[in-house]
């Protein structure tokens, strides 16, 4: 059994440490009694101390929003892996359709992070996805198979199982069009019959695959029920406590 794994991608919100306790402290009380989901809160590198320091001693792990693949040197503008490891980061975030759109990070860019994670055991959510054109032209299985060749080139199976991949249709993340159920299983199944051709079976009943396209409370139950799809990278309704909350619940009462 797959524990579903929640994470809340605050993106360039909640920046400041008042904003970001202030969150968190209505969160806390609501998920204390849940332990059957993961739950990952990932904010801007200006709130990771705060963030970390307030869920000490909770359920909540803390997350980073990319990093870089070197441990120290003349990066200006970069974050190193070790310093995401010393305040007390779980997981971080790799891959991110905005950050290979907007900042043009290639499947070889978040490969060499990716190891550079997984050497230093840090637990990283990978993104994947379409954009609406190739949606629509009937390139999404290609693009997927693409990304996936070349974004997990060269990991072996036990590394491979320590990664959670995320599943981002971009034609479906701030757009007002949202993916159906049945729509973001078709690619979950996919993204694990890839990891049983590259890896083996085991590997592939192990990997963790999240939805990232516009969870909401009201569609998040209906997502989660699908047998491929373990939980969710949520955006927008992560910046609430009582829309995450609601998603979470989603993904506890979905447990298959």
């Amino acid at each position: 059994m797959r524990k579903p794994i929640i994470g809340g991608n605050w993106k360039m919100n909640k920046g400041t440490p008042s904003e970001a306790t202030e969150m968190l402290k209505k969160l806390i009380p609501l998920v204390k009694e849940i332990n059957s989901v993961d739950i990952v809160i990932v904010p801007p590198f200006t709130a990771l101390y705060s963030t970390i320091e307030c869920v000490q001693n909770t359920n909540i792990m803390v997350g980073a929003q990319n990093m870089y693949f070197e441990e120290k040197g003349a990066f200006t503008g970069e974050t190193s892996p070790l310093f995401l490891k010393e305040l007390g980061c779980k997981f971080v975030i790799l891959g991110h359709s905005e950050r290979r759109d907007i900042f043009k990070e290639t499947n070889e860019l978040v490969n060499k992070k990716l190891k550079k994670a997984l050497s230093l055991g840090l637990n990283t959510i990978v993104c994947i996805g379409e954009h609406l054109e190739e949606r629509e032209t009937g390139r999404t299985k290609e693009i997927i198979e693409n990304q996936f060749s070349n974004t997990f080139k060269d990991l072996n199976n036990e590394e491979m199982s320590k990664v959670v991949i995320a599943y981002e249709p971009i034609w479906a993340i701030g757009t007002g069009k949202t993916a159906t159920p049945e729509q973001a299983e078709e690619i979950h199944v996919f993204i694990r019959e890839l990891l049983t051709k590259n890896y083996n079976k085991k590997t592939a009943d192990i990997v963790r695959i999240q939805y990232g396209g516009s969870i909401k409370p009201k569609n998040a139950e209906d997502i989660f029920k699908k047998e491929n799809i373990d939980g969710g990278l949520v955006g927008g309704a992560s910046l609430q406590a009582d829309s995450l909350y609601e998603v979470i619940k989603a993904a506890e009462t979905s447990i298959k």
